[in-house]
């Protein structure tokens, strides 16, 4: 029973090591999600705003056309007045010319304001396209030490999990199958230590009887309190 006991010590610590090497893997894991999910949010920023620049870029051609087709207009109507013969008819070629070149005069307002957006927002997707390049080379060189950090730890999770295998082959599964429950029950410690008539798990008192009934060692004993298996660790050493 005593080596029963050495050995779901030992199995313990093993499955803690496991527990601590998988954690770490998990925070790289995070670590990697969160840095790809920050370059999906800067490429999607970028493609936004090269979408508005696009966009803006299609409403000052339009503008652009407009302003054209006015100044066509125009250029038609003075044609147009050296052929008038009435004082009426010259009038009001006159009022449509004045208007026309109101329109081109807001047309090439708007235009302007189009081409300062342009400019504006040109600037910031260079910025932002400098920033993500950055961020891409970074977060690739990052990613891959992580990963080879996750496959380290893998590896020595691997030889760790082979040491699990053979000791659990010397224990019944029934023992098996009870410290595999308790170190779900509780937080991975299925095992604790009983010390000076207490058990170090949940610091609780022991009952006199079972704490001296520990150093037979002829069975497994379970503490009352939080039903982990009790060791006598320093008693026995």
């Amino acid at each position: 029973m005593k080596k029963k006991l050495l050995l779901l010590e030992e199995l313990q610590v093993i499955d803690c090591a496991i527990d601590n090497k998988q954690a770490e893997q998990a925070v790289h894991q995070a670590d990697i999600a969160d840095l790809e999910q920050r370059l999906t949010v800067a490429r999607s920023a970028l493609a936004g705003e090269q979408a508005s620049l696009a966009e803006i870029q299609r409403a000052k051609e339009e503008l652009e056309a407009a302003l054209q087709a006015e100044q066509d207009n125009i250029k038609r109507s003075e044609t147009n007045m050296k052929e008038i013969r009435t004082n009426k008819e010259f009038q009001a070629v006159g009022r449509e010319i004045a208007a026309a070149r109101k329109q081109v005069a807001e047309l090439e307002e708007q235009i302007l304001q189009k081409t300062g957006q342009q400019e504006e927002l040109q600037a910031a997707i260079d910025a932002h396209s400098a920033e993500l390049a950055s961020l891409e080379e970074t977060a690739a060189s990052d990613c891959q030490e992580r990963m080879a950090a996750i496959a380290d730890l893998q590896a020595v999770i691997d030889a760790a999990v082979a040491n699990r295998e053979q000791i659990v082959k010397e224990l019944s599964s029934s023992v098996v199958r009870r410290y595999t429950q308790l170190r779900s029950q509780r937080r991975g410690q299925a095992l604790a230590e009983a010390r000076e008539g207490s058990c170090l798990g949940c610091n609780m008192q022991l009952p006199p009887q079972l704490y001296n009934t520990l150093f037979k060692c002829d069975e497994l004993y379970f503490c009352p309190h939080c039903q982990r298996i009790l060791i006598l660790k320093q008693e026995q050493g």
